[in-house]
Formats: structure tokens, C-alpha cells, sequence
């Protein structure tokens, strides 16, 4: 049902769908066990729940209640012209019918407190959960997906708490209720009722399903639309580049033009569900009209029984159409509910042992760092590193050269422990990595790389985040050391600036900046610069070359680089090709060598040259 014109899918405008097959469950059958699971969320509000459940049977009562009051007061006071009574019968209806109101608005508000106070700890416990994976898990797990279940998915239990749980009990509740009243009216015309009962929730199933499916396929139709545009817009400037504005139109046509034919669809579906209710209940009416009247002719069932009997079945037959849209409701809830807990019960791929000790602090020395014939594959059964061996001995600079995919950066994710080997060892300050804590290690370790991230909020804000009580004066006393001070004071408000979403306030250069400065702050044993100064001009790298002398000194390093300036005084140059070390050495060792680190430098010596 829900699929993508050919046309727009084949030339890949749409993005492809973010969840796995095995999650693209609309609707599950209800699950105890899920439901209980997600009310285990709502304990800090246990009292208001408990209070919500009782509020629901007695308003359960008061509906029907209400209607039989009503049809009493019709059949006695005001069919005996009884002026006496009839004052008192209808202020005690009034009475009723506030109370009834009272308790609507204490069961609403405590139903909305409870499914809010659910959403709020399922999406800390998300975020939480979420937080705690290692880099593994987000290399697999796809954005798109984890925000999914923080938003629809956890929406969709919200409303089946809030909607789906009280609302449904209170309309099968006045069923019952109702039910035992109009047995108590006349047990005959009873069972031709609840005989014409299933014929009407069969209807409305039907027709709900379809409706539901129809929602679905239309709100992702939209998401389609949605995610198009915001991809269009931020590639604006690709697309007048190369004259793509006339054809990403009409690709978007393409899309509004499915999204428009599922809302079609589901209002003709809407527009046959309507007018058959209707038929229906008419339908149900005559019936009883026939059977009612033919009793009452024969004296069975006398006329007041029979008026209270029809306001009865009105309201008997109502919340079958009600309890059809929240079942539905109820297993998108629940469909949503499996992949929240799915996602919160997620294992992560590893973590650090049970055994595992701090790192120690050791002011004012780097770290040793051995790879011991390490080999490692983000999928262990497709190696990108193999057989690494090497030494990076406290306060040493190693310098990684290579081309892309040559496994550079999978050396520095092993040494900061952002994953771990899958063959051999490594090994900090003398000590297995596995038995280290990643905590301890991520503090003594200062990370610049070439597409770095700035949080919401003021450039201060961001290099406080390497050490959050540090004074404003240590901030600034870090960027005057790298010797950027002026630059970042040069800012609209100087360190108090906005950097915006993602830095989008900043230019890539100052984003870097940034960045140098946040890891000095934090005074690292070892620093990792992973093309640290690619976005940067040729004059303020000059300035900052001099500060990287600073920031080096005395801590261990990894450097990842293109630029020769940061290669030269490398302890140790690796030179990297298919995830194996194929050269290693000094720089003017290997320029010495003549193999394949000089056809490098030569490369880049030309590059430098043009730029």
C-alpha cells in the first residue's frame, strides 16, 4: 500500500526508510507484560493512579446513570404532570450530573498527569541508555531511528495511556452498566440488542483498520515530503549549482502528489464509515421499534420501560465505534511500546569490566600507549586494521599518514577507547585497555578533529565543556596561550557570543579555534588531532603551529594530518595502506627511504604549492 513512485525512488530523492524490517511492525497484539512495564513508570504518581482507576468505575456508573435518570424523570414526574415531584427530580439530575462533570475533570487531568509523568521517564531513560553505548553502537544504529522512538513511538504511548487505557474502560464500563440496566428493563428486547452488537462492531473494525493503515501510510508519506524539503533547502546551494531547481521540483510534485493520494483515500473511507454507522443505528432502531412495540401491545413490557429502554440502547450501542478506534490506537501503542523497550534493552556491545580500575592522574607526563599486533573491524568478521604494532612513549608525537580508508582513524578511536581490539592488545601506561575505565581514560584525553561539533549556546559555554569549573579568566588565559585570543574577543560579544546551532554562527575556521582552545582547557595527558587543522588558513595555522608546540609538550599525541608543518617533528611517522602499517620513522628517515611516504610528501609539497 504504502509505496514510493517509482520515479522519485529510483532517482533517490527519497531517503531510505530509517528502520529495519523487523521494526516496521504497525500494529501488535496487546501484551500484558508491556503494559505492566510501562506502568512501572508511573510510580512516582502510584497514589494518583490508584485514585484515577477508582474515579473510572464510579464515572463508568454515572453515564448510564444519567440517561436512566433522565428517562425516569420523562415516564414519571413529567408524564403524570407531577409539578410537586418533578423540581426535586430534576434537581437531583443537576446534582448528578455536576458530579459526574467533577469527576470528568479529575479523571482527565490525573490521566494526562500519569501518561505525561510515563512519557517524561521513558525518554530520560532513552536519552540515558542511549548515552552509555559505545561508538559501536551509533556506527550501527541509525539517528533517524533513536529519534523515532524519543518522538512518535513515545507519543504513540502517551496516548494509549492517556486515551486509550481510561477512555476504552469507562465506554466498555458503561456498556456494562448499561447492560445490567436494560436487562433490568426488560430482558427480551435485551438479547435482540446484544445480538445486533457484534454485527456493528464488525463494521466499524473494519472500516478502523483501514482508516489506520491509511493515517500510517499518509503521515509517512509526509515525513517524506517533510525530510525532502528540509534536504533541499540545506542543499540549496548544490542544487542552483548544478540546475537542479526544475527537476528536484518536480520530484517533489512527485511527492505531494502520493501524500496527497493517501489523504484522499482516507477521507473516502472516512466519508463510507460514517453514513453506514448511521444506516446502522437507524436500522438497529426500527428493529427495536418492532420488537419494543409488539411487546408493548402484548402487554410484556409497559410504555415507560420501553422509552427508558430506547434511551438505553443509544447509549449502550455509542462507545462500540469509541472502544473500535482506541483498539486500534491501543496496538499502534503497542507496536510503539516494543520498540521503545527494544531499544531501551539494548545491550551494549561491550562495557567496561566489572573489574576495572581508574586510570591514574599523572600531572605533567603523557601516557604510554602500545599497540600490540592489534587488528580490529567495526564488524569483527570484516578487519580494517591488521597486525598494528607500535610504541608511543610518554610525551612522543605519532604522526599517522595515509591515504582514506588506510585505517587512520580506527587507530585513534582504539587509543582514546572508543571501541576496542578485536585481536590483540593494548595497552595504557603499562596496563591492558579492557581493564581501564573509559571514563577515567576519556578524562585524560583532549580530542581535536576536523569536523567538530559546538553545542547550542555561547563560545565560552563550549570550552568550558572540557572542564565546566574552570573561570573565565582560565578560559582566557588558554586562548592567549594558543595565541587566539584576539580572534575569539574579535567575535560580537567576544567569548559570550552565540555560536548557534551546530556552530553555525562561527566560520569552520573560529569552530576550530574553539576546539584547540576546549582541549587545552582541559590540560590532556594525550591529544588527539584528527585533521585538526585541514579547515584552517595558512596564516592563522601559522599562529597556531607555535601554540601546538605548547599544547604537545609533554603530553603523548596522535596526529592525523595532511599539512607537512604538523608531520616534521613527528617522534614517529606510521604510514598506513589497507589497515597495516607499511612504513614507520622519522620524517627524514623515510624522505631518506625513497618509498612510500616520499611519493606522499611529494604530493603534498605539490598541493601546499598550488594552495
Amino acid at each position: 500500500m504504502n509505496e514510493i513512485p517509482a520515479k522519485v525512488r529510483d532517482l533517490g530523492l527519497v531517503r531510505r526508510p530509517l528502520e529495519d524490517d523487523e521494526d516496521a511492525e504497525q500494529f501488535k497484539p496487546l501484551e500484558w507484560g508491556l503494559i505492566r512495564r510501562m506502568f512501572t513508570y508511573a510510580r512516582p504518581v502510584q497514589r494518583k493512579l490508584n485514585i484515577l482507576l477508582v474515579l473510572t468505575v464510579i464515572r463508568s456508573a454515572q453515564l448510564p446513570a444519567l440517561i436512566w435518570a433522565s428517562a425516569t424523570i420523562i415516564s414519571g414526574p413529567i408524564a403524570r404532570h407531577d409539578l410537586g415531584v418533578l423540581p426535586w427530580a430534576v434537581l437531583g439530575y443537576g446534582l448528578l450530573a455536576l458530579t459526574t462533570d467533577a469527576l470528568f475533570h479529575w479523571r482527565q487531568r490525573y490521566a494526562l498527569e500519569i501518561g505525561e509523568t510515563v512519557v517524561n521517564g521513558l525518554r530520560a531513560d532513552i536519552f540515558a541508555r542511549t548515552q552509555r553505548q559505545p561508538m559501536s553502537f551509533f556506527h550501527r544504529v541509525k539517528l533517524g531511528r533513536i529519534i523515532s522512538r524519543v518522538t512518535s513511538d513515545v507519543e504513540s504511548l502517551r496516548v494509549g495511556i492517556q486515551d486509550v487505557m481510561f477512555v476504552s474502560a469507562i465506554q466498555f464500563g458503561q456498556m456494562v452498566f448499561t447492560a445490567i440496566v436494560m436487562w433490568r428493563c426488560d430482558g427480551v428486547l435485551f438479547l435482540v440488542v446484544a445480538g445486533l452488537a457484534p454485527v456493528l462492531w464488525s463494521v466499524n473494525r473494519h472500516f478502523r483498520q483501514r482508516l489506520s493503515q491509511l493515517t500510517r501510510a499518509s503521515q509517512e508519506s509526509f515525513s517524506r515530503v517533510t525530510a525532502t524539503l528540509a534536504e533541499s533547502v540545506n542543499g540549496i546551494r548544490v542544487t542552483q549549482g548544478f540546475v537542479r531547481q526544475e527537476t528536484n521540483a518536480g520530484l517533489f510534485r512527485g511527492l505531494l502528489a502520493d501524500h496527497s493520494r493517501y489523504n484522499m483515500a482516507l477521507a473516502r473511507t472516512s466519508a463510507k464509515l460514517t453514513p453506514l454507522l448511521e444506516l446502522n443505528s437507524q436500522f438497529f432502531v426500527a428493529i427495536l421499534l418492532l420488537f419494543g412495540g409488539w411487546r408493548v401491545f402484548e402487554g410484556a413490557m409497559p410504555m415507560d420501560a420501553l422509552i427508558t429502554f430506547f434511551f438505553l440502547a443509544n447509549f449502550f450501542f455509542a462507545p462500540i465505534a469509541v472502544i473500535g478506534n482506541q483498539y486500534n490506537q491501543a496496538l499502534v501503542a503497542m507496536a510503539g511500546a516494543e520498540r521503545v523497550f527494544r531499544l531501551i534493552d539494548t545491550k551494549p556491545d561491550w562495557e567496561d569490566a566489572a573489574d576495572a580500575v581508574p586510570l591514574p592522574p599523572i600531572p605533567g607526563q603523557g601516557m604510554r600507549v602500545e599497540f600490540r599486533h592489534v587488528s580490529f573491524g567495526y564488524d569483527p568478521a570484516r578487519l580494517v586494521l591488521h597486525d598494528v604494532d607500535f610504541v608511543a612513549e610518554p610525551g612522543q608525537t605519532v604522526a599517522l599518514v595515509g591515504h582514506t580508508g588506510s585505517g587512520k582513524s580506527s587507530i585513534i578511536n582504539l587509543a582514546a577507547k572508543f571501541y576496542l581490539p578485536t585481536q590483540g592488545e593494548l595497552r595504557i601506561d603499562g596496563r591492558e585497555v579492557r581493564t581501564l575505565t573509559g571514563h577515567s581514560l576519556h578524562r585524560q584525553t583532549g580530542m581535536v578533529q576536523q569536523q567538530n561539533f559546538l553545542f547550542s549556546g555561547t563560545v565560552l559555554d563550549n570550552i568550558r565543556l572540557a572542564r565546566p569549573e574552570a573561570t573565565e579568566a582560565e578560559v582566557r588565559a588558554a586562548a592567549a596561550q594558543l595565541d587566539c585570543l584576539d580572534i575569539l574577543d574579535a567575535l560580537p560579544r567576544g567569548l559570550h557570543s552565540e555560536v548557534g546551532e551546530r556552530g553555525a554562527g562561527l566560520s569552520v575556521g573560529q569552530r576550530q579555534l574553539v576546539c584547540f582552545t576546549r582541549a587545552l582547557l582541559a590540560d590532556p595527558r594525550l591529544v588527539i588531532l584528527d585533521e585538526a587543522t585541514s579547515s584552517i588558513d595558512a596564516l592563522t595555522e601559522a599562529r597556531l603551529q607555535k601554540a601546538l608546540v605548547t599544547l604537545l609538550r609533554g603530553r603523548t599525541s596522535f596526529v592525523v594530518a595532511h599539512r607537512l608543518s604538523t608531520i616534521r617533528h613527528a617522534d614517529l611517522v606510521l604510514v598506513l595502506d589497507g589497515g597495516r602499517v607499511i612504513e614507520r620513522g622519522t620524517h627524514p628517515e623515510l624522505l631518506a627511504r625513497g618509498g612510500h611516504y616520499a611519493a606522499l610528501y611529494r604530493q603534498f609539497v605539490q598541493v601546499d604549492e598550488r594552495g
